[in-house]
């Protein structure tokens, strides 16, 4: 066990001037110092809600920690799920404070993805979200481009959301959507507004969920809904110069890069204001039209799952 080096809230910080991960530009006591300057923005957005993080040890290939280990504190709040994947019980933390939060920090956990439902009723998203993912050799103006285009959707059936840079080369866009919508009917309207966005613009965007048949679109994902995660609006994210999820107004969009977003210059975009919180709309309820469209659309890992399927007898075949 290392020796602490300083304490904050009860927590014993260690090695905080160890390199953060290879390309970070960065050290441990960087992530501490930025997380705990950020605490009362992100907290609210972690807070109540089961938590994967993605942490970096000296030496390892970063890892995505949904299972608590044994040496948590006791204090660490958490809420037992049943896993149908691995069989077994899975034990997420609930990132509630700011004390938590350190212990994260101390524990060199760099990415924070919260799921979309909270533990008072997992099955009831707070809200619905489209994820933006450009090519690689797309860029961020082509997720720009979609995320347009899933704003024109948005507003075609009656509703608005609210953007913000994924930190990596992507964006998501978020929509509140009020108590009364389950993860169906959520994952329904996800669907049928992805749909939508596709039809605006189809050689920009994709619902293609097979990454070989997106042919060079930004892949206007559909699917994040019931017990998916979605990284967190100031989360820093594990790339180069460790960058963070940033919200933007829809009219600055087009003029900002995920670049301009570190654990350096974020802490004073933050320091009066959470401009995430300002730029949310109220919960909204979704239409009963968009949730019906979105029912006849396929779920698109079942639908990939058997067209994999048909693939590969069309290849066996080929091959006799």
């Amino acid at each position: 066990m290392s020796e602490a080096e300083e304490t904050r809230a009860g927590v014993a910080l260690t090695n905080l001037d160890q390199v953060l991960f290879d390309g970070s530009g960065a050290v441990k006591r960087d992530l501490v110092d930025y997380l705990d300057a950020v605490a009362d923005r992100i907290v609210p957005q972690l807070r109540d809600r089961p938590l994967s993080v993605v942490r970096v040890r000296p030496g390892q290939p970063p890892f995505m920690q949904k299972n608590l280990p044994r040496y948590t504190p006791d204090w660490v709040r958490r809420v037992p799920i049943w896993a149908e994947a691995s069989q077994r019980e899975i034990a997420y933390a609930l990132c509630d404070d700011r004390r938590t939060l350190l212990w994260f920090a101390n524990q060199r956990a760099v990415e924070y993805h919260p799921t979309l439902a909270t533990v008072d009723d997992l099955s009831r998203p707070t809200h619905l979200v489209l994820d933006l993912d450009p090519p690689s050799d797309g860029g961020f103006a082509a997720g720009v481009g979609a995320a347009l285009l899933v704003r024109q959707a948005l507003a075609d059936a009656g509703l608005a959301g609210a953007v913000k840079t994924s930190g990596a080369k992507g964006l998501h866009v978020f929509v509140p959507v009020t108590a009364d919508a389950d993860a169906e009917e959520v994952g329904a309207a996800t669907r049928a507004l992805a749909a939508r966005a596709e039809r605006l613009d189809p050689a920009l965007a994709t619902t293609a969920f097979i990454r070989a048949d997106r042919g060079g679109k930004v892949y206007v994902d559909p699917t994040r809904s019931g017990g998916a995660t979605v990284v967190s609006v100031y989360s820093p994210r594990l790339r180069p110069g460790v960058p963070a999820s940033f919200p933007v107004s829809w009219a600055e969009l087009e003029s900002v890069t995920p670049a301009d977003f570190t654990i350096r210059t974020v802490t004073e975009l933050v320091a009066e204001r959470d401009p995430w919180a300002e730029l949310m709309p109220p919960p909204q309820q979704l239409p009963a039209d968009l949730v019906e469209e979105g029912r006849s659309i396929p779920v698109p890992r079942v639908q990939a799952m058997h067209e994999g399927r048909r693939r590969a007898r069309a290849r066996r075949a080929a091959a006799d």
